[in-house]
């Protein structure tokens, strides 16, 4: 089994949609290659920081947009011609290529998945630090079959690095203080400083996806969202306290 690298990872941007990616690139309907890469060309160029009215942060969603379609392509609906089925014959019927389909855990770990490929069940083993886009060669089927990652578990995948949600008592957006985060990596502290404005987004270094090849590792963002429900420190600290204690003087 070979793996093909896709590009160099990005840096950090929120998880798109397939429908998110489309609108940003302006497709309305059916895409080959070349039409998506013409979309592209003409959505980034008018995004661009130098462009009257670029963003950068709209330039970056658009390269991102542009790489999820990109991996997609296989999936993506083709102009075809309208005909009677009985007139068409099979050989020429459109037949779906392969994709090997991962979540964000299998991506960081990684593991075994099965997909189907020359009308066959094969069961995949994918080492750790695989991207969406590479593209793994197998034995004895033709071509490469490209890598997917899809959301799951609280955790979406953009190039090398992770992204989650972590909700915090509002007080400490206000004050500031400690927090500890519960990842996949174990819980990860942070201190925050007074007066945060919503949204914010941590970076945990190196708790991305992991380092492959030529390819460093990944980050994690965290991004915070304030509750009114949720304790604060002092009491949250209290409620630890309790969990740990009250069992072993119950034992007592």
């Amino acid at each position: 089994m070979t793996i093909v690298p896709h590009g160099v990872a990005m840096n950090a941007q929120p998880f798109l949609s397939m429908v998110e990616a489309r609108l940003l690139l302006g497709l309305r309907g059916a895409a080959d290659a070349d039409g998506l890469t013409a979309a592209f060309r003409a959505a980034v160029k008018a995004a661009h920081p130098d462009h009257p009215d670029g963003d950068a942060e709209r330039f970056r969603r658009t390269v991102a947009a542009y790489r999820l379609l990109q991996a997609q392509l296989p999936a993506l609906p083709a102009p075809v011609r309208v005909e009677s089925r009985a007139a068409t014959p099979p050989a020429a019927r459109q037949v779906v290529p392969p994709l090997i389909v991962l979540t964000p855990m299998q991506a960081l770990s990684g593991g075994t998945v099965c997909v189907r490929a020359s009308g066959r069940r094969l069961l995949v083993h994918v080492p750790p630090g695989v991207r969406t886009a590479d593209r793994i060669r197998l034995k004895g089927v033709n071509g490469l079959i490209p890598v997917l990652i899809r959301p799951a578990d609280g955790l979406s995948v953009l190039g090398a690095d992770l992204f989650m949600d972590w909700p915090i008592a509002s007080r400490l957006m206000r004050d500031g203080g400690r927090i500890e985060i519960d990842t996949h990596a174990g819980p990860q502290p942070a201190w925050l400083v007074p007066d945060m404005t919503a949204p914010v987004r941590l970076r945990l270094p190196g708790l991305g996806l992991p380092a492959r090849g030529k390819r460093p590792a990944g980050d994690l963002f965290v991004k915070l969202i304030p509750s009114e429900e949720l304790p604060s420190a002092a009491e949250d600290m209290l409620l630890r306290f309790t969990r740990v204690w009250t069992p072993q003087r119950m034992a007592a």
